[in-house]
Protein backbone atom coordinates (compact mmCIF):
# COMPACT_ATOMS: atom_id res chain seq x y z
CA UNK A 1 0.00 0.00 0.00
CA UNK A 2 1.41 3.82 -0.56
CA UNK A 3 -0.11 6.12 1.67
CA UNK A 4 0.15 9.55 0.87
CA UNK A 5 -0.92 12.19 3.57
CA UNK A 6 -2.89 15.17 2.42
CA UNK A 7 -3.50 18.32 4.56
CA UNK A 8 -6.50 21.20 3.97
CA UNK A 9 -6.87 24.21 5.95
CA UNK A 10 -9.86 25.72 7.41
CA UNK A 11 -10.12 29.04 9.23
CA UNK A 12 -12.98 30.10 12.04
CA UNK A 13 -13.35 32.26 14.86
CA UNK A 14 -15.08 31.67 18.21
CA UNK A 15 -15.55 32.65 21.55
CA UNK A 16 -15.10 31.26 24.70
CA UNK A 17 -14.28 31.26 28.12
CA UNK A 18 -12.42 28.55 30.16
CA UNK A 19 -14.36 28.18 33.68
CA UNK A 20 -14.59 25.68 36.08
CA UNK A 21 -17.79 25.59 37.66
CA UNK A 22 -16.68 23.64 40.88
CA UNK A 23 -14.34 26.62 41.88
CA UNK A 24 -14.81 30.11 42.87
CA UNK A 25 -13.95 32.52 40.99
CA UNK A 26 -10.50 33.46 42.90
CA UNK A 27 -9.56 29.86 41.94
CA UNK A 28 -10.77 30.21 38.26
CA UNK A 29 -9.06 33.50 37.86
CA UNK A 30 -5.37 32.18 39.18
CA UNK A 31 -5.72 28.89 37.06
CA UNK A 32 -7.35 30.56 33.86
CA UNK A 33 -6.45 33.96 33.90
CA UNK A 34 -7.80 36.32 31.42
CA UNK A 35 -9.12 33.63 30.03
CA UNK A 36 -11.58 33.46 32.61
CA UNK A 37 -13.00 36.69 31.34
CA UNK A 38 -16.51 36.82 32.33
CA UNK A 39 -17.01 38.66 29.12
CA UNK A 40 -15.47 36.10 27.02
CA UNK A 41 -12.78 36.55 24.54
CA UNK A 42 -12.50 35.27 20.87
CA UNK A 43 -9.62 33.50 18.62
CA UNK A 44 -9.02 33.71 15.33
CA UNK A 45 -8.70 29.70 14.65
CA UNK A 46 -6.57 27.53 11.92
CA UNK A 47 -7.48 24.09 11.56
CA UNK A 48 -5.13 22.04 9.68
CA UNK A 49 -7.03 18.33 8.58
CA UNK A 50 -4.40 15.65 7.39
CA UNK A 51 -6.02 12.59 5.60
CA UNK A 52 -4.40 9.48 4.99
CA UNK A 53 -4.66 6.95 2.06
CA UNK A 54 -4.04 5.29 -1.48
CA UNK A 55 -4.13 7.41 -4.28
CA UNK A 56 -7.05 5.88 -6.62
CA UNK A 57 -6.04 4.65 -9.76
CA UNK A 58 -9.26 6.03 -11.54
CA UNK A 59 -8.48 9.95 -10.09
CA UNK A 60 -5.34 9.61 -8.64
CA UNK A 61 -6.79 10.76 -5.03
CA UNK A 62 -7.20 9.28 -1.79
CA UNK A 63 -9.89 11.52 -1.49
CA UNK A 64 -11.47 14.69 -3.75
CA UNK A 65 -10.49 17.54 -1.99
CA UNK A 66 -13.57 19.36 -2.13
CA UNK A 67 -15.24 16.78 -0.50
CA UNK A 68 -13.09 17.47 2.21
CA UNK A 69 -13.37 21.07 1.86
CA UNK A 70 -17.39 20.35 2.25
CA UNK A 71 -17.04 17.66 5.38
CA UNK A 72 -14.76 20.56 7.24
CA UNK A 73 -17.31 23.32 6.28
CA UNK A 74 -20.59 21.08 7.76
CA UNK A 75 -18.94 19.85 10.36
CA UNK A 76 -16.59 22.24 11.83
CA UNK A 77 -17.11 25.65 10.25
CA UNK A 78 -20.57 26.43 9.79
CA UNK A 79 -21.47 25.03 13.45
CA UNK A 80 -18.55 26.95 15.08
CA UNK A 81 -17.45 29.93 13.17
CA UNK A 82 -18.71 32.94 15.10
CA UNK A 83 -20.09 31.23 17.57
CA UNK A 84 -19.46 30.69 21.41
CA UNK A 85 -18.18 27.29 22.13
CA UNK A 86 -19.69 27.40 25.79
CA UNK A 87 -23.33 28.20 24.98
CA UNK A 88 -23.76 27.92 21.25
CA UNK A 89 -21.64 24.59 19.62
CA UNK A 90 -23.70 21.59 20.51
CA UNK A 91 -21.00 19.44 20.48
CA UNK A 92 -19.08 21.15 23.23
CA UNK A 93 -21.93 21.54 25.33
CA UNK A 94 -20.82 20.31 29.11
CA UNK A 95 -17.06 20.04 27.88
CA UNK A 96 -14.12 22.63 28.66
CA UNK A 97 -13.43 24.43 25.80
CA UNK A 98 -10.03 24.48 25.89
CA UNK A 99 -7.88 23.85 22.50
CA UNK A 100 -6.95 20.25 23.92
CA UNK A 101 -10.70 19.18 24.58
CA UNK A 102 -12.01 21.61 21.09
CA UNK A 103 -9.35 19.29 18.87
CA UNK A 104 -10.54 15.86 20.17
CA UNK A 105 -14.22 17.06 19.32
CA UNK A 106 -13.73 18.52 16.31
CA UNK A 107 -11.82 15.28 15.38
CA UNK A 108 -14.68 13.00 16.87
CA UNK A 109 -17.06 15.26 14.12
CA UNK A 110 -14.79 14.56 11.31
CA UNK A 111 -13.81 10.85 11.45
CA UNK A 112 -16.94 9.24 10.57
CA UNK A 113 -17.47 11.30 7.13
CA UNK A 114 -13.80 11.02 6.38
CA UNK A 115 -13.89 7.00 6.87
CA UNK A 116 -17.12 6.90 5.03
CA UNK A 117 -15.46 8.06 1.82
CA UNK A 118 -12.42 5.47 2.07
CA UNK A 119 -9.75 7.44 3.87
CA UNK A 120 -8.81 7.90 7.48
CA UNK A 121 -8.25 10.80 9.39
CA UNK A 122 -4.53 11.14 10.31
CA UNK A 123 -4.09 14.24 12.26
CA UNK A 124 -5.41 17.51 13.39
CA UNK A 125 -3.78 20.51 13.87
CA UNK A 126 -5.52 23.33 15.62
CA UNK A 127 -3.96 26.69 16.21
CA UNK A 128 -5.41 29.12 18.77
CA UNK A 129 -2.81 31.76 18.05
CA UNK A 130 0.10 31.99 15.77
CA UNK A 131 2.44 30.96 19.21
CA UNK A 132 0.18 28.07 20.37
CA UNK A 133 -1.66 25.02 18.73
CA UNK A 134 -2.38 21.37 19.75
CA UNK A 135 -1.80 18.40 17.67
CA UNK A 136 -4.24 15.14 17.44
CA UNK A 137 -3.76 11.72 16.02
CA UNK A 138 -7.13 10.43 17.32
CA UNK A 139 -6.68 7.09 19.76
CA UNK A 140 -8.14 6.73 23.34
Amino acid sequence: MKNVYVTRRARFNAAHKLWNDDWDAAMNQEVFGKCANPNWHGHNYELHVTIKGEPAPETGYCMNLVELKDIIKERVEDPIDHKNLNLDVPFMKGKMTSTEVLIIAIWEELEPAISAKGCRLHHLRLYETENNYADYYGGA
